[in-house]
């Protein structure tokens, strides 16, 4: 009997040990969200890529870290800085400057992220011939008032006081722009988004307790600014207060702010683009901000990008793909 016992005994610990594996992996596949990273490498030559993460510090690419869908229009041909939206109806859709002096930007939507309706050029800033560029277009769809939100960075010279150093910046003097939508067919005429005192580039929004706050890049040279700031709102048809905050981000050059709710933290992603990697500060309070560039991994060659939240199971099919 004594044997019996000793031979369940250890029978009962060997499953055990066997089922501990599969109890990890199951409790990961049943989480019931996941988070998706849109970025570029190189020149944006080779489209969209995206990175998925289960708690906002380690991305790690999908498709083998291949191509999602390569662009084919604007001047360039180009697809940076792809800002990636799921809508309440469930398509993704996404919107990316196409050339580096084009006076629209590139937009295409899909159910499975997998399959995409044929891109579409929007000339958001053809009205206004005298624009420089399109940089750097936001997707943010609006619960109030159930539109989407385009904006952007553009320069149309002549229309705000000269900065210092736009004569350095190629005369590049930015302000933010912006349109809405309700069916990506029919959209508002563009007006004035954000006016404040400097350059400001790479505007991303994110609605947290009841107000809306926008992440801006201050981009003057003198005095070196090259960081990233905040203002917020309660009604975005009231607009952003031009007074932002000391900057966010430490003594490094950031750009392609991306703000992402993560548990209790307001995560905020940004373009380490002097050093070639990410970088990321958090905050539980929108104003006390802690540096956790440290803490993030993304992979390889990641630019200027955008984090959602996702449905994990829409996780589970892109896992399938190789």
């Amino acid at each position: 009997m004594k044997s019996t016992f000793s031979v369940l005994k250890y029978l009962s610990w060997f499953v055990l040990l066997l089922l501990l594996p599969c109890n990890h992996m199951s409790a990961r596949s049943n989480t019931k969200i996941a988070y998706l990273f849109s970025y570029f490498t190189g020149n944006g030559e080779d489209g969209l890529h995206l990175a998925y993460s289960y708690d906002g510090l380690k991305w790690l690419p999908l498709n083998n870290g291949e191509s999602f869908l390569k662009p084919i229009v604007g001047k360039d041909h180009l697809m940076r800085d792809p800002s990636l939206l799921l809508g309440p109806d469930g398509v993704f859709r996404m919107v990316w400057t196409s050339g580096w002096w084009d006076k629209g930007i590139g937009y295409a939507s899909s159910k499975d992220l997998v399959h995409w309706a044929d891109q579409k050029y929007l000339p958001v800033m053809e009205y206004e011939p005298t624009t420089k560029n399109t940089w750097a277009p936001e997707l943010f769809y609006d619960k109030a008032t159930k539109e989407y939100y385009i904006f952007w960075a553009s320069t149309v010279p002549g229309l705000h006081p000269e900065t210092p150093d736009s004569a350095t910046e190629k005369g590049l003097n930015h302000r933010l722009y912006f349109t809405t939508t309700k069916d990506f067919i029919h959209f508002a005429p563009t007006k004035l988004f954000f006016n404040p005192a400097f350059s400001a580039i790479d505007g991303s929004l994110l609605f947290w307790k009841g107000q809306y706050l926008l992440f801006v890049k201050n981009e003057m040279l003198r005095p070196v600014q090259k960081n990233i700031r905040v203002t917020s709102t309660f009604s975005l048809n009231n607009g952003f207060p031009v007074k932002v905050s000391p900057p966010i981000t430490g003594n490094y050059w950031a750009e392609g702010p991306s703000p992402l709710l993560v548990g209790k933290y307001i995560y905020v992603y940004f373009d380490k683009y002097r050093d070639h990697i990410y970088g990321a500060v958090r905050s539980k309070d929108g104003k006390t901000w802690e540096d956790v560039s440290s803490k993030v991994s993304f992979p390889k060659g990641t630019q200027h990008g955008t984090a959602l939240r996702i449905p994990a199971e829409v996780l589970n099919r892109l896992l399938k793909i190789h």
